[in-house]
């Protein structure tokens, strides 16, 4: 029934003749009467089910709404009522674009007197840019992203706006068509983040800086566009002075009139006498692994689930270097995962940097002091910056990077802090010299506890470094990413992961080692399990987790916080549809899980089509990845399946799967152009990717008797249509 034609017949009950005899009226009256019995049952009988625990906070000072509140989107109103005139918008999938805008909001307030602030686009209604008032400048400071880095697609939280901003006719809050420019008040500023070594380089930020355009804004000063493979800082640095000037202009500010002020501290630190125990985050993500007995929440990038560990081994024969295989369990998690898919593991800083770190800030008698930090700015849209009260520790052990190398602006920023004019004379260089700074600190990865060591006298602890600076420059620890390596046909309540330990010595600083934060952690973990020592000399990583939840001591598995992502690197939905994967090294992950997939229909009877693998590493006996596993898949498979392996240092001349895939060429041509096959590609976007599209083109030019230009379009073409397809990192 309509709520019309209730409202109707309620209008007609309140005029039509009494309808009702003794006995309806008494069957009403009971009725009502167990109604009001059953909704109050628990106040009257109580609510003690046998069995059922019930999920409550673990103390009333956690008691939350049943939801979060609702967030205000209109950012105009935001920025009337701070009296902010400068908008930074930021669409970031790691946390370098919100650095990013963080840093900017900042400079602009201390150095030109700018009323900044700082949203994620996500919380933002971005139709209202029609109404931008012609006085304010908004910066856009957008990350490409995308399930598989080559695509080209915006971040998680950027999506709204991008679909607002490239649908066919975009439709802002006065529905003024684009032709007639509806955001012609709108000045902006816009960096772009990305990776150079993809097709798409900065797509995102492009698209927008265009789009802005098109529909009649005006940009102020050039587009930044900053490069995540090895130059992004740089980028950056190098853009934003040019940057001021046209910002200066435009709001008609005087460059020779402005002055430094004094530093505003972006956060507030406040050390704790009296606290509830129970709700001190020791690395929990959020309120509901702090919580007892809590409903099981829905686990995401925003909410990891603990997995525990239920098998795992080393997959190199070698005894200099190590590959990691992990299974873990998954059942009862709500996560459902299918072939091509990533894992995200959360990692942990390794004890050794922790110290470290405390030790040289003078905060080692300190470390389990309970402390809440806050931001100053009440404008932010996240006011803390990792989960509150927490302590010292925690904050360097599972909040905060302290493993990356310093930036150079971060240690321009720390010379004033210097405790000597020597050290503060170092850090100067450092700050300025681009090239010196490369050298010492860039390529030897000094991270924040070695600078600091290095202008300290005698090793002293340096009391001067004030800790706000840090939490507001170090980036917070993110998940890391791996292809998943196992198929649900075979295993739907476990993923596998396969991760080569990394470890390095820089090359202008080379008695010096470098570990991998994750996949160290990963290789600690997996000797633990098989009770092999962990060498003292190697990274050491608190792995039993915040209260020991990430150890089972009933079952002796450890627990990984994980969390899965989707995305569009997947096999063809046809099983008939040939499909040509090229993974060296761990490139193999997802094609494992590929492998499996269709040995799996193929022993069930299905007609699957060619299942072709080129396979590389270095020799058979040291890294040849599942290689007993394989040749059963393969068998499997029969006739439709063909493993092609290169084997790059067993004779004098290297041999890589892009040198195989030409020598199969008639081969794959035939698989391609012939008979609608799909190409995929996984593991190094630099060379070998590179490579691999190179081959392919020229396969098309030899066996398709094309010219370069048409047989790039070909391949070009494979990539638009989804038949070409890459997992591809740098």
């Amino acid at each position: 029934m309509s709520n019309e034609n209730l409202d109707q017949n309620l209008n007609d009950s309140q005029t039509a003749e009494p309808l009702i005899d003794t006995f309806d009226l008494i069957f009403l009256l009971i009725a009502g009467a167990v109604a009001v019995v059953y909704i109050y049952k628990d106040a009257i009988f109580g609510n003690k089910k046998i069995g059922t625990a019930q999920p409550a906070p673990i103390s009333n000072s956690t008691l939350k709404p049943a939801g979060p509140p609702k967030k205000n989107k209109d950012f105009l109103k935001r920025m009337r009522d701070t009296d902010k005139n400068v908008i930074l918008f930021y669409g970031s999938q790691t946390g370098t674009a919100e650095d990013y805008a963080s840093r900017l909001a900042k400079e602009g307030q201390q150095r030109f007197g700018l009323k900044t602030m700082t949203v994620d686009v996500e919380d933002c209604d971005m139709t209202l840019l029609d109404k931008f008032e012609n006085d304010y400048i908004a910066f856009f400071i957008m990350a490409t992203y995308g399930n598989t880095p080559s695509e080209g697609e915006p971040t998680d939280d950027a999506v709204d706006f991008w679909e607002l901003i490239t649908t066919e006719s975009p439709e802002f809050s006065e529905g003024i068509p684009v032709e007639e420019k509806p955001l012609s008040s709108l000045r902006y500023v816009v960096f772009a983040l990305g990776n150079r070594t993809y097709e798409h380089f900065n797509a995102v930020g492009r698209t927008v800086d265009k789009k802005l355009t098109e529909f009649g804004a005006s940009r102020i000063g050039e587009r930044g566009e900053g490069d995540d493979d090895g130059s992004l800082e740089e980028d950056f640095l190098g853009w934003k002075e040019d940057m001021w000037k046209a910002v200066c202009e435009a709001m008609q500010i005087d460059q020779s009139e402005v002055k430094t002020g004094d530093r505003i501290s972006a956060y507030k630190i406040t050390e704790l006498e009296t606290f509830d125990s129970n709700n001190v985050y020791y690395g929990e993500y959020n309120e509901h692994s702090l919580m007892i007995n809590s409903i099981r929440p829905t686990y995401d990038a925003k909410n990891p689930y603990p997995a525990p560990i239920t098998n795992t081994h080393d997959l190199f024969k070698s005894t200099i270097r190590n590959c990691v295989h992990l299974e873990l369990d998954i059942e009862g998690s709500g996560i459902n995962y299918e072939a091509g898919d990533h894992v995200a593991i959360w990692p942990m800083n390794a004890e050794q940097d922790v110290v470290r770190l405390l030790k040289i800030l003078g905060l080692w008698e300190k470390r389990d002091t309970v402390v809440s930090v806050e931001s100053t700015d009440s404008t932010v849209s996240k006011k803390y910056p990792f989960p509150i009260p927490t302590t010292y520790a925690t904050i360097f052990r599972n909040y905060l990077d302290i493993h990356i190398p310093t930036s150079r602006q971060f240690i321009a920023n720390l010379a004033n802090f210097a405790p000597t004019e020597e050290g503060r004379s170092k850090l100067t260089a450092l700050g300025q010299d681009k090239e010196a700074y490369r050298v010492q600190v860039s390529d030897a990865h000094l991270t924040l506890a070695e600078v600091l060591e290095s202008i300290s006298p005698d090793g002293n602890p340096l009391n001067s470094i004030p800790l706000d600076l840090i939490i507001e420059t170090l980036p917070r620890l993110q998940a890391r990413y791996y292809s998943i390596s196992s198929s649900p046909k075979s295993t739907p309540t476990s993923i596998h992961v396969t991760a080569t330990v990394l470890t390095f010595n820089p090359s202008t600083a080379p008695q010096k080692t470098v570990y991998g934060l994750a996949t160290n952690y990963l290789l600690q973990v997996s000797r633990v399990l098989r009770n092999i020592p962990h060498p003292e000399s190697l990274p050491s990583y608190l792995y039993s987790g915040p209260r020991n939840k990430y150890c089972d001591e009933a079952t002796s598995k450890i627990m990984l916080p994980i969390h899965v992502r989707h995305n569009n690197f997947k096999l063809p939905k046809d099983l008939k549809t040939p499909v040509i994967m090229v993974g060296p090294g761990t490139g193999i992950a997802p094609f494992r899980g590929f492998v499996i997939e269709r040995a799996h229909y193929k022993a069930q009877g299905e007609e699957v089509g060619d299942t072709v693998l080129f396979f590389g590493c270095r020799r058979r006996d040291e890294d040849f990845l599942y290689e007993s596993e394989l040749n059963e898949l393969f068998a499997t498979l029969d006739k439709s399946g063909k493993l092609i392996t290169a084997f790059s240092r067993e004779q004098s001349q290297k041999v890589y799967v892009q040198h195989k895939l030409r020598e199969h060429d008639e081969y794959v041509w035939d698989l391609l152009y012939n008979r609608g096959g799909y190409f995929y590609v996984c593991g190094d976007a630099k060379n070998m990717a590179r490579d691999v599209n190179s081959g392919l083109i020229q396969i098309a030019q030899l066996c398709g008797a094309m010219d370069e230009i048409t047989a790039t379009n070909y391949v070009k073409d494979l990539r638009s249509k989804g038949r070409y397809l890459e997992d591809v990192w740098s």
